[in-house]
């Protein structure tokens, strides 16, 4: 069983007794500097501890990680768990600046959680997939339904052709008429809507690749030919809290279509100064 970010740093640290030599060097050096290394890749963490990226691997499994990025996910979660913030708590007290600084401490919090987190190898088969599909769709419901459309304004700006669904009787139809060269972006902050995993059913039946964006070992994920990870916590339901899931989502969307334009590289470029160039008579001079 992979391990989790609450025992981690505590069972690396338990077990340097056990592990090779190389292997060790690993261990202290993600100890000494836990939020160093979070922020590196396998290459860089194998330079900094002086051995091969095989014994890094070796090493995430040695503690119970599946591999690197399960070690990474874990790691964050850890240093997230130990950190000081405190959890979003609004009070009558507060000032407008008060819940000001709340709402944007809690959303740089999460944002570079996820960013830490995320499987780069996942974004760039992702972004491949968007380069090279005949059509785009973005499914999402509820609060995912402005990330479909935002998502859908970013791609159609790259000119690809997208488009964005939330009705599920839409979703469905659209999804029976894709076929391989297509892909559908499934969009979901729980990564349980039963609507969204019939129409990914229909996807799956046409063919068709499904990126999904969703938390870790939920349905969503697991029936996606793609899978990137969104882990964040859950806001109360009980009293307002800002919604991080969104604001990652938005993020992550930003961070495909960033790929999909630098793959593109001078044809989108141009396309998108001209289009820039024809909104001018659209803006006010004043």
């Amino acid at each position: 069983m992979a391990n989790t970010g609450r025992v981690i740093l505590r069972d690396i640290e338990s077990s340097l007794d056990t592990l090779r030599r190389s292997e060790r060097k690993v261990a202290e050096l993600v100890l000494g500097q836990p939020e160093r290394v979070i922020h590196m890749r396998i290459v860089d963490l194998a330079a900094a501890a002086e051995v091969s990226e095989p014994t890094v691997v070796r090493f995430c499994r040695a503690i119970g990680c599946q591999g690197f990025q399960n070690f990474k996910l874990a790691l964050a979660q850890s240093l997230a768990q130990n950190t000081s913030q405190e959890p979003f708590v609004l009070s009558e007290l507060d000032t407008a600046r008060d819940y000001t600084y709340k709402v944007f401490d809690a959303t740089m919090e999460t944002l570079a959680q996820v960013r830490d987190t995320l499987d780069p190898d996942a974004i760039e088969v992702a972004v491949d997939a968007l380069c090279n599909a005949r059509r785009v769709e973005f499914y999402g419901f509820g609060a995912s339904s402005p990330v479909a459309i935002d998502a859908q304004h970013k791609f159609f700006r790259l000119q690809i052709a997208s488009a964005a669904l939330s009705d599920p009787h839409i979703q469905a139809m659209s999804a029976m008429s894709l076929t391989p060269d297509d892909v559908v972006v499934a969009i979901s902050q729980s990564g349980r809507s039963t609507a969204l995993l019939e129409a990914m059913d229909h996807v799956r039946e046409a063919g068709a690749v499904i990126i999904a964006l969703a938390p870790s070992r939920t349905p969503v994920l697991a029936r996606a030919t793609i899978a990137i990870p969104i882990d964040v916590a859950s806001p109360d339901e009980e009293s307002y809290t800002p919604l991080p899931s969104r604001i990652a989502h938005l993020a992550v969307i930003d961070i495909l279509a960033a790929g999909v334009s630098k793959m593109k590289g001078d044809e989108v470029n141009r396309h998108l100064h001209k289009l820039n160039r024809g909104l001018q008579s659209l803006r006010s001079d004043e």
